[in-house]
């Protein structure tokens, strides 16, 4: 029987496929010797016989078989967390999320030299990120709902030629000053004609100008520092409307800027524990950067927004195809897909009137306040709600300013830039410094409030009063006064959000009011963060008693079919699994040209060993 018909020997050419190149096939095992054509040539005679370490070998199988073995486990790790999903328990599957990841990284084994492994990471985060389109999409999502940027919702409009008021525009530039070359022709004409009087053209970019007021000022520093003019800020507009958790769920692509998820690409790091890509200084960084080198290859401001959109190297070859490195050339030839002969007239019609905001219609905005924080670095695990505590803010102000976390906590032994709020530096340093190291991944800290008691502060953090007197160094019945600082030491195996739970489950009987006065928040707090229209709620209701709080990354679905730029398949993602619930990561549009086309690299291990720390301090009084 050779083994074309041998049903034994087919088996087993399945089941050495997935290892093949770690551990090798094991030998033929009878079944005949196999046909001529199906064997390698001889050496000759003066070839000398390859050595193989047995222990090499060995090695390298006991390696494969720990890979296989870690996979098997985050699967189930990771099925578990759809299941709770699609059950509505969104913080258990968040845990189940959390836990697939950590599976990997503290395995042991180095992520970025594994294939298998590094593959599977891949799947298992974007996995994640696809659920999160499915959570958004029916209100309920683990990140807040991300609005269409005002070229997504124009869609794939087109609009007629109006000379007259192409003529007036033109006349009206005259007297807009900007360090981009700014032209209206009838493509820039129609989309100000969009944005000025389609009410949800002019409310979509009325939006956005209010959020750009919150990082206006920095961006367009980084883009003074690297070079490159200020008014590129309003791409921001195209791309997400300066929303930094925006994320693309077809292609990847995410933060403010739309960058594809290759790690090590563009400066940014994106591992189990944070994405750069959602931080909205070291992204726009990243763009300056990357804008500055488009430049350096086009020379031309239009074909590098182009670039940014389709890609360079498509670009570069209509520029070739063509003959015309002139965008609106290439516009007139039909040498660009639809979407990048679109990008760009919106982008330059909303520069226009955002630096016209009174012949546009713009003077009523509410513009957002410029984002205020301090930044400190951290290298150990810290829950951010004790971030919160030590700086006299709230947990969902903290996650506000650190939309790069995907948990809420910071990474262990990996460094992170993380933002405060403003002016509360010296504060944080000094009250951290209290609590050891280990413990700042649980232990809380908490301002005794008038009227407050010892045993009411642990009743609050569900800890013992002796134990909360004791890492206070409080004698026997000595109490606390208005205005002590306390440090809270909750057991790592009490949740750290029993102390402020986020949800509760209404009962028969209770009212928004009874909520309300349980929890020591207002009726109108809990209509807002419920979406609720009155007093009344049915029981058995799951009610935010506490400031919903989102982690980054958000979803949305992109208006449109296809960005026409590279796969994110050919920067080496995998291929889906074919099932219902199962991981796939698709092919989508985002900038993929944006940077190097290398696939990324994880942080291989999440450090188990913690610092020696001293001991907690006694109370201390203001």
């Amino acid at each position: 029987m050779n083994l074309r018909t041998s049903p034994k020997n087919a088996l087993r050419a399945l089941l050495c496929v997935p290892l093949l190149f770690l551990a090798g096939c094991p030998a033929n095992e009878g079944g005949g010797t196999p046909p001529k054509q199906a064997m390698a040539p001889a050496l000759t005679a003066s070839a000398e016989a390859v050595k193989v370490d047995p222990a090499a070998q060995f090695a390298e199988r006991q390696t494969a078989a720990k890979v296989q073995q870690l996979i098997g486990q985050v699967d189930r790790t990771y099925q578990s967390g759809v299941e709770n999903y699609r059950s509505g328990r969104l913080d258990a599957a968040r845990l189940d999320f959390d836990f697939a990841v950590d599976l990997m990284l503290s395995s042991g084994i180095d992520i970025k030299t594994n294939d298998a492994l590094n593959d599977e990471f891949e799947r298992t985060v974007n996995a994640v990120n696809s659920l999160e389109m499915d959570a958004l999409k029916q209100g309920n999502g683990f990140s807040p709902r991300i609005e269409q940027s005002p070229v997504e919702a124009a869609g794939d409009l087109t609009f007629p030629s109006n000379p007259e008021l192409t003529a007036q525009l033109n006349a009206e530039l005259k007297t807009t000053t900007s360090d981009l070359p700014l032209v209206v022709n009838d493509y820039v004409a129609g989309y100000i004609s969009y944005f000025t009087n389609n009410a949800g053209g002019h409310a979509h970019l009325v939006r956005s100008l209010e959020r750009a007021g919150k990082y206006e000022g920095m961006i367009k520093k980084i883009l003074r520092e690297e070079g490159v003019p200020q008014d590129l800020i309003y791409q921001a507009i195209a791309e997400s409307g300066f929303q930094p958790q925006a994320f693309n769920a077809k292609s990847g692509a995410g933060g403010m800027w739309q960058f594809m998820p290759f790690r090590g690409a563009y400066g940014l790091d994106r591992n189990g524990w944070f994405d750069e890509r959602f931080d909205p200084e070291k992204s726009s960084r990243a763009y300056a950067k990357y804008m500055k080198t488009l430049y350096n290859q086009f020379g031309d401001w239009y074909l590098v927004m182009a670039a940014y959109d389709w890609g360079p190297g498509n670009v570069q070859k209509a520029v070739m195809r063509t003959g015309y490195a002139d965008f609106w050339e290439l516009y007139r030839r039909n040498a660009l897909p639809k979407e990048t002969k679109n990008y760009v007239p919106a982008m330059l019609a909303a520069a226009i009137m955002a630096k016209n905001p009174k012949q546009y219609g713009l003077t009523s905005m509410n513009v957002e306040p410029a984002a205020n924080y301090d930044t400190v670095t951290v290298n150990y695990a810290m829950d951010l709600r004790l971030a919160a505590d030590v700086t006299d803010s709230t947990l969902a102000t903290m996650v506000g300013l650190n939309p790069s976390l995907l948990r809420l906590n910071t990474p262990r032994d990996i460094s992170f830039d993380l933002h405060i709020p403003g002016g509360t530096k010296e504060m944080f340093q000094k009250r951290i410094a209290e609590i050891p190291e280990e413990k700042r991944a649980s232990w809380r800290f908490h301002d005794v409030r008038a009227g407050e008691t010892l045993q009411q502060v642990a009743d609050l953090f569900h800890v013992k009063a002796d134990d909360l007197a004791t890492a206070n160094d409080l004698s026997a019945g000595e109490g606390v006064d208005t205005g002590d600082e306390l440090i809270v030491p909750v057991y790592t195996s009490v949740s750290a959000a029993s102390a402020h739970p986020q949800r509760y489950t209404s009962r028969r009987g209770d009212t928004l009011v009874t909520v309300a006065d349980r929890f020591g928040v207002s009726s109108e707090q809990l209509r807002r963060w419920n979406h609720l229209s009155s007093n009344s709620i049915s029981t058995g209701r799951s009610l935010y008693i506490a400031e919903p709080v989102r982690l980054a990354p958000s979803a949305h679905t992109r208006s449109r079919g296809g960005r026409g730029r590279k796969s994110a398949r050919s920067a080496g993602l995998s291929g889906s699994r074919g099932k219902s619930g199962a991981r796939s990561s698709s092919s989508g549009h985002g900038p993929t040209s944006r940077g190097s086309s290398s696939t990324s690299s994880s942080k291989s291990k999440v450090g188990a060993t913690s610092k020696a720390t001293k001991k907690s301090s006694p109370k201390r009084r203001r």
